[in-house]
């Protein structure tokens, strides 16, 4: 090996690597990875980012099937992290003027509107929305820690009902075969 190689070989090796920015499960995880919430294991088929023009996102609801069966796992950023394990409802209404300020679902459960806002989405999958598109979203609280979310774009509700969980109970695996636990 030659003089010239070999300090060629030592000027790359002392270059710096860029190092690699973390990856965050809660926000990075993409469809086909697996998602796992109390011992019970989802394969993400649609994710949904929400975020406001020229922001960075601070909502994600990503589609959890477990065979038939399918849920939404909501994650809402602010000075920590927010999880909703949620369950589609049905139901319908006609103009997004309508919403009320207090849902009574029936057998005494009612939630209380506590916000309403509006983003932008970009779709990834399976979703009820359009990318690129304006969804409005109401979000109520109930008793015992119960959460009802409401969502509309373009003439079509979605509903979701479920409670917060602990984003330590929540574990990601990718589907490259990497697992990355929160």
């Amino acid at each position: 090996m030659s003089v010239w190689k070999r300090v060629g070989d030592i000027w790359r090796s002392n270059k710096a690597v860029p190092e690699e920015k973390p990856s965050n499960p809660l926000e990075d995880t993409k469809v086909g990875d697996i998602v796992n919430v109390d011992l019970e294991e989802y394969v993400v088929s649609g994710k949904v980012v929400y975020y406001d023009q020229g922001f960075a996102p601070h909502r994600y609801a990503y589609y959890l099937q477990n065979g038939k069966h399918l849920s939404c796992l909501l994650v809402e950023k602010g000075r920590t992290y927010e999880c909703f394990v949620c369950e589609f409802v049905e139901g319908s209404l006609d103009d997004p003027g309508d919403v009320p300020t207090q849902l009574d679902l029936g057998d005494g459960i009612t939630f209380d509107l506590e916000h309403n806002r509006s983003d932008t989405v970009r779709t990834e999958g399976q979703t009820d929305f359009r990318s690129a598109d304006q969804v409005l979203i109401w979000r109520y609280i109930g008793a015992d820690d119960r959460y009802f979310f409401l969502q509309w774009q373009d003439g079509k509700y979605v509903a979701l009902e479920g409670s917060r969980t602990p984003p330590g109970l929540i574990k990601f695996l990718k589907a490259s075969g990497g697992a990355s636990p929160l």
